[in-house]
């Protein structure tokens, strides 16, 4: 059964566990990728610095995704050897799976230390984060690597592991783990969501957790921008007004703002979208604003109906634009929405009010088709992208833009399904709704990052 919603659920629930740490000499390490996103959230717990330890399972040659050892930067090898026994790997079998395995390790470390210096860990406390467990030989490594980089202190924090392989570790000096459930059988097992995780959103994620941290310093402690003012930028949680109710947000400014990106998700989890969140950080390189909704309540999203209410989502939609009309350093901003789901559905709608002043509509996965009738009255240039695999939604959109009378396009992802979670196919959607964005929201300037 799941006991978690998603990977960044995960990492909050993580976070206010290790709550005590928060004021204390830490650095958060996420294991990439997928314990990234769950350390990113327990950096920000704990206004913490985040940096990762690259580690690699070891699989078996004909069962890849059982370990039987993980190997990490510096040379560090741990073997199961319990493992390599009952399976009769060979040396050679074993040298061939490490060699392999040391080559993807060796070209990620490079990936996700460009341009960015390793946390010094000398003297001080090692949180080291994964989003599970199950052998153990990972988070073995990566307790073993930061030892050696001088860590003082080696806490191993993970929301979901078997509790006997809990009782075999001995590398950290303290364990943190939320679940420990009887049957335990996969950590994906124990995720709502469990998809795989990209380098480019490791990346992002990094690049995030710097900005933050040099945000919450005071400005005497700021890097210097190049004309020796202070960098200016606001990243902040908000709250919009709607009927009756709270809209929680989190919105993302470059100073001086040009253009804002809304965006819109069927379900209430926008804000904390791992995709949404990707996609959002690819924006904010390009210069644009971004504000990440959750257009319903916790407890609304618990009844599905609310999901497919598309009238409710776009009237809250409009009013989260109406409060960016009134905000002093977003009110002569450019409006766009991106859409996934039924949310591109809401956005949609929104988009077709008449006094609507948006810019700019992109849909990923979405369904525009629940806008129905309403398609017509779009006038703002609208981009449709869909994954070449999912053939029912694709078929959809194809019908929807047939009765749109604005500027449109349909872009296929080739290779990705209605999640997008295949290698590479994030980023390329990524891509095709910045350079959409930028051409509709900021054409007058050419903005850094924005060709492919």
């Amino acid at each position: 059964m799941s006991i978690f919603e998603d990977r960044v659920d995960a990492g909050r629930q993580l976070g206010r566990r290790l709550a005590e740490l928060r004021g204390q000499d830490i650095v958060v390490l996420g294991l990439p990728r997928g314990g990234v996103p769950v350390a990113f959230e327990v950096a920000a717990a704990l206004d913490a610095p985040l940096d990762v330890i690259v580690v690699r399972k070891l699989g078996l040659p004909y069962q890849p995704e059982l370990a039987m050892g993980a190997i990490g930067e510096g040379g560090a090898r741990v073997l199961e050897e319990h493992v390599l026994a009952h399976a009769r790997v060979s040396d050679a079998e074993l040298q061939a799976v490490e060699n392999h395995e040391r080559a993807v390790l060796e070209n990620r470390v490079v990936r996700f230390r460009k341009g960015r210096t390793r946390q010094d860990l000398t003297g001080r406390i090692a949180v080291i984060v994964d989003d599970g467990i199950a052998t153990g030989s990972t988070a073995r490594v990566a307790c073993r690597i930061a030892r050696k980089l001088g860590a003082a202190r080696v806490i191993l924090a993970v929301p979901v592991a078997p509790a006997d392989t809990l009782r075999s570790l001995t590398e950290p000096d303290e364990v943190v783990c939320l679940a420990t459930p009887h049957q335990f059988s996969a950590v994906g097992y124990h995720y709502r969501d469990f998809s795989p995780t990209e380098d480019d959103e490791v990346v992002q994620l990094l690049d995030a957790a710097a900005k933050r941290l040099q945000n919450s310093q005071p400005a005497s402690r700021q890097p210097a921008t190049a004309s020796g003012q202070d960098a200016a930028e606001i990243d902040e949680e908000v709250e919009i007004p709607s009927r009756g109710v709270r809209l929680q947000g989190q919105l993302h400014l470059p100073v001086p703002a040009r253009a804002v990106v809304l965006f819109a998700h069927g379900s209430g989890s926008s804000r904390h979208s791992p995709r949404n969140r990707y996609v959002a950080g690819v924006l904010q390189q390009a210069g644009l604003g971004t504000l990440l909704l959750d257009l319903l309540t916790p407890a609304e999203e618990r009844n599905r109906a609310n999901v497919f209410d598309i009238e409710l989502l776009a009237r809250r939609l409009s009013a989260a634009t109406d409060w960016l009309a009134i905000r002093k350093d977003t009110a002569d901003c450019t409006i766009g929405y991106f859409g996934a789901s039924t949310g591109a559905g809401a956005a949609l709608w929104a988009a077709s009010e008449p006094t609507a002043r948006i810019d700019a509509v992109v849909s990923r996965g979405g369904r525009p088709d629940l806008a129905g009738p309403r398609l017509s009255a779009v006038r703002a240039p609208t981009l449709l992208i869909v994954g070449s695999y999912d053939h029912e939604v694709l078929e959809l959109n194809r019908k929807a833009k047939s009765m749109m009378r604005c500027p449109s396009q349909l872009a296929v992802v080739q290779g990705a399904t209605h999640l997008f979670e295949e290698p590479g196919t994030l980023a390329a959607a990524a891509i095709l709704a910045r350079d959409w964005f930028v051409d509709y929201l900021l054409p007058a300037k050419t903005t850094p990052g924005a060709t492919a």
